[in-house]
């Protein structure tokens, strides 16, 4: 590639890309919502949701000044993140809460690119942090499960047209908001049963004192206002900041 190739790559990296139809934005929902419903395909799907919880976690660690040792993604969609340092404070705290947050916090942050006409940088944001979280993990469905998802992001980044780039980055931003919210409402079904003792939500309540029930609440409000505030993004106008 030369140098006048890189230039133009970096020009539509940095520059603006105009918004699709708006029956893509409706029709990518409407998948998504396909994506997160039925029991069967939310299986599969949900490994992406559990890539963005993790990899929450494990850069909030590193941003707080944890140490962190490594991450596993496992195939009954479950997920580890191991980080040390003070057991207590701050930085625990909010490593424990960026997990189940972490999703729709990125959904949002989609929303928000694609409706100021960033697709590309999107999409190509989202390969760098899928690079940064592939060197930390340690199992191999992890692995895989991370160099699949990149992969595909690449893929249609650098070979895709323009609809193509932006009906997959709407999918995908919109996928991130709706299936942020279904995890918070498994985790207080597993509760309230009696099981995921030691879930996010209860390491919270024995680092603050505030109970596991209240950090659900918050994991659900902070979805459900990323779905209402970037649902509205992509399918309205443009931010004010845009």
């Amino acid at each position: 590639m030369d140098g006048h190739s890189i230039a133009e790559v970096w020009d539509r990296v940095l520059g603006t890309q105009p918004a699709p139809p708006q029956w893509i934005a409706l029709g990518s929902a409407g998948l998504a919502l396909l994506a997160v419903l039925p029991q069967p395909l939310w299986r599969i799907t949900r490994n992406v949701v559990t890539i963005a919880h993790e990899g929450g976690h494990g850069l909030t660690a590193l941003l707080t000044g944890r140490r962190l040792s490594g991450i596993r993604l496992h195939s009954d969609t479950s997920g580890l993140t191991v980080s040390s340092g003070k057991p207590t404070g701050p930085g625990m705290i909010l490593t424990a809460a960026a997990g189940y947050t972490a999703p729709s916090l990125l959904g949002l942050g989609g929303a928000a690119l694609l409706a100021a006409g960033h697709t590309t940088a999107l999409l190509w944001i989202s390969i760098a942090l899928l690079a940064g979280l592939l060197i930390m993990i340690r199992n191999a469905f992890g692995l895989l499960s991370v160099i699949v998802t990149g992969a595909a992001f690449f893929l249609v980044s650098w070979y895709g047209s323009s609809e193509l780039q932006g009906a997959f980055a709407y999918l995908g931003v919109w996928f991130l908001l709706l299936g942020g919210v279904r995890p918070v409402a498994e985790l207080q079904r597993k509760r309230r049963h009696g099981g995921a003792r030691d879930s996010d939500a209860d390491q919270l309540a024995r680092l603050t004192g505030v109970a596991a029930l209240v950090w659900v609440t918050v994991f659900l409000v902070v979805a459900l206002a990323c779905l209402g505030l970037g649902g509205s993004w992509l399918v309205g106008p443009v931010p004010p900041f845009g």
